[in-house]
């Protein structure tokens, strides 16, 4: 089972290249129907991309992040959803490695096995011999409709009135699904709810948190694999910042694609492309996706390099990590509003990519470990000499 050929970074960006016209086709239908066909699953699947993150001991290539972001970009340049929804089952699949071995012999026992993720704790496990009895409902639970496994956070209660955060593992066939995603944007990542209710999650199921956050995983075969190595939460950011990024180069591609041709209406303009403005607006747009892609390429350097020496993360170079998902999703947005600004009344059309990418990347900007000024406020207060206010660095 152990593959120590995995695909170079070339080999899976290409791969994902060739995807994107099948991604661009099928991005209206994915919309409208909150969440990816089956030919898209298929095609992610055949072509490997969903093996990034899977443990090589089950088939996986433990692809570095230069090339897990990379690869995330593109699927995103061909349409959000299915950028967002592969990063999410990419950083689960990654998350599922830190359990017991015995554990992941059970999750990785279905050769294409997906596993989707959600990282607030809206849960409490109380124990029970053997384990835990789980109560509680995640909202925002990407792709589980199309997962076999849900990596789940949770607290769990303590006798002493004392709450452990914590994370499980479930087979979604275990949990409650509630059909309530219903969004202005991301809409085709089917982010439903799923509810736990007395639903007993053995003990090997359950990780300690704190230790994944700090970077000293569970002992197991992954131990000595770089891409374990890592950090939790510089990991996570980095392949969701690949996203925003993504949806901004879509953007670029989007307006240049409508642009010949096109005059501004009411304006002499018989040419869009010929107006100073339109020069002003599209390189001002496109070097801010080049800098959302310095912060991107940055943060995910940064976790190939560390991990392949061996170094530990300092607290500022762990609040950096977050700094740079936050520059890259603000600048991934300012790029897009600028080119949707510049696209024309006959773009809120939903045939019209553009207005679709827009709505795209304004949900990931609102999303909690996204947000621009969240990640600021923290990148400043370390910066500062202060305290994170926050676990999740």
């Amino acid at each position: 089972m152990h593959d120590t050929n995995a695909p170079s970074r070339r080999e899976l960006l290409g791969r994902a290249t060739e995807l994107v016209p099948l991604l661009n086709k099928n991005a209206q239908w994915i919309e409208e129907n909150r969440r990816l066909p089956e030919d898209v699953v298929t095609a992610l699947t055949d072509a490997g991309l969903l093996k990034m993150r899977v443990p090589k001991h089950f088939g996986g290539y433990e692809s570095p992040m230069r090339t897990v972001a990379g690869v995330i970009a593109e699927l995103a340049r061909g349409d959000g959803s299915t950028g967002w929804t592969a990063a999410v089952w990419a950083i689960s699949s990654w998350m599922a490695g830190m359990f017991p071995d015995e554990v992941q012999e059970e999750v990785f026992a279905e050769p294409g096995v997906r596993v989707s993720g959600i990282l607030s704790p809206t849960a409490v496990g109380t124990p029970v011999d053997g384990g835990i009895a789980l109560n509680g409902k995640w909202g925002f639970n990407t792709g589980s409709l199309q997962s076999g496994w849900n990596t789940n956070a949770a607290v769990r209660a303590h006798p002493d009135g004392s709450f452990e955060p914590i994370m499980v593992l479930i087979p979604l066939s275990e949990l409650t699904v509630v059909d309530d995603w219903h969004t202005a944007g991301m809409r085709g990542s089917g982010s439903v709810s799923t509810v736990a209710r007395n639903l007993f999650v053995p003990e090997q199921r359950v990780l300690s948190m704190p230790p994944v956050l700090a970077g000293a995983h569970q002992p197991g075969r992954n131990a000595a694999s770089p891409v374990y190595k890592a950090p939790f939460m510089p990991t996570a950011c980095t392949t969701v910042a690949a996203v925003a990024l993504g949806l901004a180069r879509a953007a670029r591609e989007a307006f240049f694609q409508r642009l010949p041709g096109r005059k501004i209406s009411y304006t002499a303009y018989e040419n869009q492309a010929e107006a100073p403005i339109t020069h002003l607006t599209t390189a001002d747009a496109v070097t801010r996706i080049d800098e959302a892609g310095f912060h991107v390429l940055r943060a995910a350097g940064m976790l190939d390099d560390k991990a392949a020496a061996g170094e530990a993360w300092t607290l500022e170079e762990r609040a950096r990590a977050r700094l740079d998902l936050g520059a890259a999703t603000q600048r991934s947005k300012e790029a897009v509003d600028l080119l949707n600004s510049a696209s024309g009344g006959s773009s809120v059309y939903s045939t019209v990519p553009i207005q679709r990418i827009q709505r795209d990347v304004q949900t990931l900007t609102l999303h909690a470990i996204m947000h621009p000024a969240t990640n600021l406020e923290l990148y400043g207060r370390v910066l500062c000499g202060l305290e994170p206010n926050t676990h999740y660095i």
